[in-house]
């Protein structure tokens, strides 16, 4: 029996995935906890319309990460610390740092999302990424000076 399956199922499928199981397994457990329904015309339609949706909501959020990329790139965050003797700070620089720097620019990114891999320990320029969406990054150029 052909089934459409609506959820997530452990060793199955994903939601929106055509699959032939048997009668049973669809008609006993599948169908009954509606997690998938039979795969008439009318539901095939009915799916293909739902991924045609999802798939423009998908493509706009992608083309918003871009132009916030964009944004950021056109951006250089100054950050004055105090420094001592061969330019290394007192403390150091870190992603709340950034977030904050960039908050006051008038850019709204999630802290996580902002990827330092140790926190920025001299004075100089540095280049931060900043993961935007799973397939945009936009690199940030930070300027650590003295105070």
């Amino acid at each position: 029996m052909k089934v459409i399956l609506t959820e997530d199922v452990a060793h199955l499928g994903s939601a929106g995935d055509m699959l032939k199981v048997k009668d049973g397994f669809a008609r006993n457990y599948l169908i009954p906890k509606t997690m998938a329904v039979i795969a008439t015309t009318e539901n095939v339609k009915q799916l293909e319309h739902q991924k045609r949706q999802i798939q423009a909501k998908l493509n706009k959020i992608k083309k918003d990460s871009e132009s916030l990329a964009q944004r950021i790139e056109n951006i250089s965050c100054t950050i004055a610390r105090a420094a001592g003797e061969e330019d290394k700070l007192f403390g150091s620089v870190t992603s709340a740092d950034i977030y904050a720097s960039l908050k006051n620019e008038g850019v709204e990114v999630d802290k996580k999302k902002i990827l330092l891999d140790e926190p920025i320990k001299s004075l100089g320029i540095f280049s931060v990424p900043i993961k935007i969406h799973s397939e945009v990054t936009a690199n940030l150029k930070v300027w650590v000076v003295k105070e």
